[in-house]
């Protein structure tokens, strides 16, 4: 597993701000018709949630994708942070635990990597699900509220894929 550095996650929130800046249709037109607002947000929350997952993963194809993301967006970010701003780089913001997925939340993963696959091929929203997707492969294990949401999530993968294959 990659650890975020603080390039990195300032790319991770850089994502989520263009993201919310390119989607806020403005106070008066949210509070009229906030659910068709709201439901244009979705499909990058729910990316950035399997994003959040897949790097939980150990191993494997999903796990090496979701760890070399994250370590490009850490080396860009630190390069940005040097470069473009004069910080400091190689700074592990990365949260001291998190919770692991057990083998039937990686079957879990592993069924939604095909449905996120197939719905960015496919879908109007293909552009929104790979932001949410590498905005949360890059916050998923930082030391913030986002990297937080990570044992939530873990835990859902790891109730549904007990549930699933009837393994409690």
């Amino acid at each position: 597993m990659q650890f975020v550095t603080i390039g990195g996650v300032t790319v991770g929130i850089c994502i989520a701000l263009y993201t919310l800046v390119k989607w806020w249709p403005g106070l008066p037109s949210l509070r009229k018709k906030p659910q068709q607002h709201l439901g244009k947000l979705l499909p990058f929350l729910l990316a950035w949630s399997y994003g959040v997952l897949a790097i939980l993963t150990v191993g494997g194809l999903v796990g090496w994708i979701a760890d070399t993301t994250l370590w490009i967006t850490s080396w860009l970010g630190d390069v940005a942070l040097v470069w473009g701003v004069g910080g400091q780089s190689r700074q592990s913001a990365t949260a001291t635990a998190y919770l692991p997925l057990t083998q039937t939340g990686t079957a879990i993963v592993l069924i939604l990597t095909v449905g996120m696959v197939a719905a960015a091929k496919k879908s109007q929203y293909g552009h929104d699900l790979k932001m949410g997707t590498w905005c949360g492969i890059t916050l998923g294990t930082s030391a913030g509220v986002a990297g937080f949401a990570a044992v939530p999530l873990a835990q859902a993968a790891n109730w549904l894929g007990g549930t699933v294959y009837g393994v409690l």
